[in-house]
């Protein structure tokens, strides 16, 4: 007879959950909420510490992209964002809600390739992206305020999101696709990864589509409230 299951280590989720969305540090939410996950499953702290180390050593070459922070610096210190602003200022017909489009369809065919790194928030979206999407947008709307100004900082860190979660899964060599077929051949369904990466197409074309018509939509919002102001 199988004992019962214990649900109690899920409480850890639920920390998370909360930690979250009283915007505590994550780190540390994460942290603290693996080593009450583990202390609630009978696991000393020795062992739970140990378990942690391990998964650290694993994966310690996700250290890495702490190098490119100070890359990212440098450059911002000598102007980065400064110039980022003063060419998208230069272009005409560019908007927000274009330029955030254009890099979410860059970002969706380069993870579908494999070239992941070649966008993210350090990297891309914090000295480029971000300050080219206000530059773009106080030409449309010249007083912005402090809110408008975070919600394009948040849209443009989310256009990442989307185009790299919705792009890398037509990857044949993503991890997610690997795993999918390890988990379908273990339950007896053979299928090659270049099927499930194929699958992955149409939910990438209608996060790009869905996507799209909240950037588009931002210019038509933006443009409403530069005729509002116009005529006031």
């Amino acid at each position: 007879m199988n004992s019962a299951v214990s649900l109690w280590p899920l409480l850890g989720v639920g920390m998370v959950v909360a930690g979250f969305a009283l915007r505590l540090n994550p780190a540390l939410v994460v942290v603290f909420s693996g080593l009450a996950t583990g202390l609630i499953a009978g696991m000393s702290p020795v062992e739970v510490l140990a378990l942690l180390g391990s998964a650290f050593i694993k994966n310690r070459y996700l250290a890495l992209l702490l190098l490119t922070l100070p890359v990212i610096s440098l450059l911002e210190r000598h102007g980065l964002r400064e110039q980022a602003r003063h060419l998208i200022q230069g272009l005409r017909g560019a908007t927000a809600g274009r330029l955030m489009l254009a890099y979410l369809l860059f970002r969706q065919l380069l993870s579908a390739i494999g070239l992941h790194s070649l966008g993210g928030h350090p990297q891309t979206v914090r000295p480029l992206l971000a300050p080219m999407t206000e530059a773009a947008a106080e030409a449309q709307k010249p007083t912005l305020s402090a809110t408008e100004r975070e919600r394009l900082r948040a849209l443009a860190a989310s256009t990442d999101n989307v185009g790299l979660f919705f792009g890398e899964d037509i990857f044949i060599a993503f991890g997610g696709v690997l795993l999918m077929q390890s988990f379908l051949a273990d339950n007896g369904i053979f299928v090659e990864p270049l099927q499930i990466a194929l699958w992955g197409i149409p939910t990438a074309i209608c996060a790009f589509l869905i996507h799209g018509a909240r950037l588009l939509n931002l210019d038509r919002r933006l443009q409403g409230a530069r005729s509002t102001g116009a005529k006031a």
